[in-house]
């Protein structure tokens, strides 16, 4: 039996996925068979949180600990080695399929009550693909009867082309950063990124930075939506969209001890939150009994 559940194999045009029924994730995205995401195997366990759905918060809860309505509630400490809660409660749990076509999925997720999150959510994930690229949109629903703290992102480890990360060129149009501690990846400061080798407005070549930080103050066009680029030196290479339901955007490295990851995608995380926003308070979306909350990003090749 495979690790990650059953596999949903969806095709549209030159595109081909292939998504999970553990934690519903992205295992794989093509074009023309290039990956524009960086895929793992069907007998293999998801590694580092390769193209999960998090929710319902992303990111970190230092030591998986917070206060909600004057009640302090303890998550499980999922990072040992920080002392963190990471990425939420779904990643590990199966998705049940509502409905399926040839290119369209759409997965269910009850998330029940815990004594760390005592709050019901009926969570949907949709994955459209389409001639001009894969569109995931995220739905989570209060069915419960008090008020919950809620956050969600999307884990892609996006592939440009040939070589490594440091082959790569980043334009990120994101004004600001937050500092972490090096040791636990928390939140200790925000500055600009102006003049910094952080700072992948214009495009740069990522080259030999090491990046697992938030970045804030994103540049939204017109339409409302932001996007990111990561570009191969032959021009080739993936293009993510978001609106302003996703305010921050995680990106790293992915800076690995194991060589076949260390450094072959580059995860970025359009996210509603920053890190530790259950404790920070900053941009938590409060979901009322009955409300609903979604967000949508769309990866495509460029």
């Amino acid at each position: 039996m495979r690790p990650s559940g059953e596999q949903f194999e969806l095709r549209a045009g030159d595109y081909a996925a292939t998504v999970t029924e553990v934690g519903a994730a992205l295992r794989t995205l093509t074009h023309r068979a290039r990956p524009l995401v960086r895929s793992f195997a069907e007998d293999e366990i998801m590694p580092g949180y390769s193209g999960a759905v998090l929710a319902p918060w992303p990111n970190r809860v230092a030591d998986g600990r917070y206060v909600h309505e004057g009640r302090t509630r303890q998550l499980p400490v999922t990072e040992p080695e920080r002392g963190t809660a990471l990425h939420g409660l779904v990643v590990w749990v199966p998705w049940r399929p509502l409905s399926r076509t040839a290119s369209r999925l759409e997965l269910e997720c009850p998330l029940w009550p815990t004594p760390g999150y005592p709050f019901r959510l009926e969570l949907r994930v949709t994955y459209d693909l389409t001639e001009v690229g894969l569109t995931v949109r995220l739905s989570a629903r209060n069915v419960g009867g008090g008020t919950a703290p809620y956050g969600c992102s999307l884990h892609p480890y996006l592939v440009a082309g040939e070589g490594r990360v440091d082959d790569w060129t980043l334009r990120l149009p994101a004004r600001r950063v937050l500092d972490v501690d090096p040791e636990r990846l928390l939140p200790t400061g925000e500055r600009a990124v102006a003049g910094s080798a952080f700072d992948f407005r214009e495009g740069t070549t990522i080259g030999g930075v090491e990046i697992d930080h938030a970045y804030g103050d994103v540049e939204f066009d017109g339409t409302g939506e932001a996007e990111a680029l990561l570009l191969a030196a032959d021009g080739h290479g993936v293009r993510m969209r978001w609106d302003r339901a996703c305010p921050w955007v995680q990106v790293h490295t992915a800076d690995r001890p194991e060589p076949h990851l260390h450094r072959t995608g580059l995860a970025l995380e359009p996210m509603t939150c920053p890190p530790d926003a259950f404790n920070s308070g900053r941009d938590v979306v409060h979901l009322d009994p009955g409300a609903t909350h979604d967000v949508a990003w769309t990866i495509s090749a460029v």
